[in-house]
């Protein structure tokens, strides 16, 4: 049974005000493969803003839990966002030094939490799932939870990297989930191997969505390149993330 949490409610609330409001199609597969109780790693794909809104969406539908993300420490900074992140129990994660926020993480899961991971960091603008962090699977393996890779479809078109977003266009955009069958790992395994395993199932799952979305996305700049879209390569994305964190440095360093 979920614990009665105001804020999380009103944001839930909040959210299911503006699916509605536009009208999202959404559709999920594997529903089945959440937990309704006990710990676990929800490693979730990253192709837009608002995937660990929808995703906590599905989730609440289908049996009112909560998830706790791990979110980047700047977003807990800024006063409004940051007072909310805080009221869900989400996780504040410093990119520079992550180690608190790690140990945090494995309590939550053996405290019982469901926890949302975007084990691509930030949001990939190429539509296809990027190599993978290992930490999903350390902290997994460390709390003794299950990892549940879950893919998300169709919510890049209502906000994501580099695109200014469209109301017109969002309205009645479907958007679907593929929820993976839970896996098991364990500290004495290769994490690394276990990672390539997680990036497959991802991957797999992205595959099958992205075939079976009831909308062409051939030339649109949703689409992956290698469907006939115009959304950068793997290669290309990889190279201009690589030089705007290079920007960010250098204007640390200016600024310190």
């Amino acid at each position: 049974m979920t614990t009665f949490e105001p804020i999380y409610g009103i944001a839930i609330a909040a959210g299911r005000a503006l699916f509605g409001a536009l009208r999202l199609k959404p559709r999920v597969e594997g529903l089945g493969h959440l937990p309704d109780s006990g710990g676990a790693v929800l490693a979730i794909t990253h192709f837009g803003y608002l995937d660990f809104a929808l995703v906590e969406w599905r989730m609440w539908h289908h049996n009112r839990r909560h998830i706790r993300f791990l979110a980047k420490k700047g977003a807990f900074r800024q006063p409004l966002i940051g007072a909310l992140l805080r009221g869900m129990h989400h996780i504040s994660v410093d990119m520079t030094s992550g180690a608190a926020a790690y140990a945090q993480a494995v309590d939550a899961l053996r405290d019982g939490e469901v926890l949302g991971v975007f084990p691509e960091g930030g949001v990939n603008a190429s539509f296809t799932v990027r190599d993978l962090k290992t930490g999903t699977v350390r902290m997994a393996a460390e709390a003794g939870v299950p990892i549940i890779p879950i893919a998300v479809w169709g919510g890049h078109r209502l906000l994501t990297k580099n695109r200014k977003p469209s109301l017109r266009q969002a309205i009645g955009t479907p958007v679907r989930f593929a929820i993976g069958e839970p896996f098991a790992v364990s500290v004495a395994d290769d994490a690394s191997a276990d990672t390539r395993r997680l990036h497959d199932a991802l991957q797999h799952l992205v595959d099958r969505l992205q075939t079976t979305y009831p909308v062409d996305g051939t030339g649109q700049w949703w689409q992956p390149a290698h469907l006939g879209g115009t959304a950068p390569t793997p290669a290309e994305a990889a190279r201009v993330e690589a030089e705007r964190q290079r920007r960010r440095a250098a204007e640390r360093s200016d600024g310190a």
